[in-house]
């Protein structure tokens, strides 16, 4: 890899992962000369036979560090989609501060700390009901039917635990370097986070002209984002 190359980390919401997920979009990272890691967090998509093990955020927060010690990973962009926003802002706490140049969420939770995605998603109840693990919703494909097939086909349920666990914050994430609120213009449900740091001048702001799943609906734009989100 060159002296211009990059590595990402892209961490995916709840209910869809695997390989398929984020293909259109690595694939243009990596025909760029960067290395990207897309991990699997567990009990969802390939990894949902270890659902039972008593799997929270910590556990997924754990999934991501892990990864980036074992890879040796340093002065990475670190992306979270979705819940993944819940498990970036984790993971910053829990690496050494050299380890991200760069944090992205993409159409995100972006939580407080003491806050758990149960507590700021204000359709949690409705769409959890007494589930757990709690069975994927169709919502996110509007009447894109196309979409729709595609998100009946990979979803897996997703623990409950992970829902409910309050994230435990301190400031990490507002140290890194460079930081960005990406929001999906075809949606309500994340604008309250994006109005949140949309006057901060130490976040950067970017709109996507499409649905909640960027990296399905428009993995070029989304690529072409998070590539802007490393320099």
């Amino acid at each position: 890899m060159d002296d211009n190359s990059a590595t990402f980390v892209l961490v995916h919401g709840a209910w869809w992962a695997g390989d398929w997920l984020w293909r259109d979009v690595t694939d243009r990272l990596r025909a760029d000369g960067h290395r990207v890691y897309a991990p699997v967090l567990t009990g969802i998509g390939p990894r949902e036979h270890l659902a039972g093990i008593g799997v929270d955020l910590s556990t997924h927060i754990l999934d991501v560090v892990t990864l980036i010690k074992r890879e040796e990973l340093t002065d990475i962009v670190l992306v979270g989609h979705s819940y993944g926003g819940m498990v970036v802002s984790g993971v910053a706490e829990k690496v050494p501060a050299e380890t991200i140049r760069s944090i992205v969420y993409l159409d995100a939770f972006l939580p407080e700390n003491g806050e758990s995605l149960a507590s700021i998603a204000g359709n949690f109840k409705d769409l959890a009901g007494d589930h757990d693990p709690v069975p994927p919703p169709l919502f996110f494909a509007g009447d894109n039917k196309e979409l729709r097939a595609i998100l009946e086909k990979g979803g897996t349920p997703h623990p409950r635990a992970c829902f409910e666990e309050e994230a435990v914050l301190n400031g990490a994430r507002e140290r890194v370097p460079v930081k960005t609120y990406v929001l999906a213009a075809v949606g309500d449900v994340f604008k309250a986070f994006y109005a949140k740091v949309k006057d901060d001048p130490s976040w950067r702001k970017e709109m996507i002209d499409c649905g909640h799943m960027t990296m399905l609906e428009a993995p070029r734009e989304t690529a072409e984002i998070i590539l802007r989100a490393a320099v």
